[in-house]
């Protein structure tokens, strides 16, 4: 089983749970109809990576997003990651109406920073970013998004059960591009404007 960073203790999630097409801004760029319903598609285990990979049968797309850790049911840490996408495949998939999974849910498709602990009332506060050898390209907060915290695991968990360790990725701002082998991306978390957590990767 592959590994996430809560708080120094390795665990293992059973499924990482996607959340598509949060963010409005995001939604224009790529084309897209905003969706009358919360768009949800899973990874598994195995998506979960270590390096930033540029290529994995093709070029690979970049998308930054806030993540929370469940326990009990309820989101008890926050995090921020890279899901990465086949954009070529994606568009080719949803073209001919079929599931995103080959190009969202493949080996090493999700990266992230280690998880730290959070109370409720800080949620409301968190935003994050990515640069990419130092020059911002994605941020975002709470505020921005199409449907918030709360509401996602209350959706999800109309028909799906959030196991302990359960990873859910809630959406990418306007920004997301091609990964460039050599480049650093450096992704943060803030809580009441200070620092949570962050990670940078070379891509490889």
């Amino acid at each position: 089983m592959n590994h996430i960073f809560w708080e120094g203790k390795k665990i293992a999630p059973s499924k990482i749970v996607c959340i598509g097409r949060n963010y409005v801004e995001h939604i224009e760029e790529l084309g897209n109809v905003v969706p009358d319903e919360l768009v949800v598609f899973n990874k598994a285990n195995s998506s979960i990576g270590e390096s930033l990979l540029s290529c994995h049968h093709e070029p690979l797309h970049f998308e930054t997003e806030l993540c929370f850790l469940v326990q009990h049911g309820e989101f008890v840490a926050a995090g921020v990651g890279l899901d990465l996408t086949k954009r070529q495949l994606q568009s080719k998939l949803k073209k001919q109406g079929l599931p995103w999974e080959r190009a969202k849910a493949f080996d090493g498709s999700a990266v992230f920073a280690e998880f730290k602990s959070i109370d409720s009332d800080a949620v409301p506060t968190l935003s994050f970013s990515l640069t990419i050898d130092g020059r911002l390209q994605q941020s975002a907060n709470i505020e921005r998004m199409m449907y918030k915290p709360q509401v996602i695991k209350e959706l999800v968990t109309e028909f799906m059960h959030l196991a302990d360790n359960d990873i859910v990725m809630t959406g990418t701002p306007k920004g997301v591009a091609q990964v460039s082998a050599g480049s650093l991306y450096h992704v943060q978390l803030f809580a009441r404007q200070k620092l949570l957590t962050e990670r940078s990767w070379r891509a490889i």
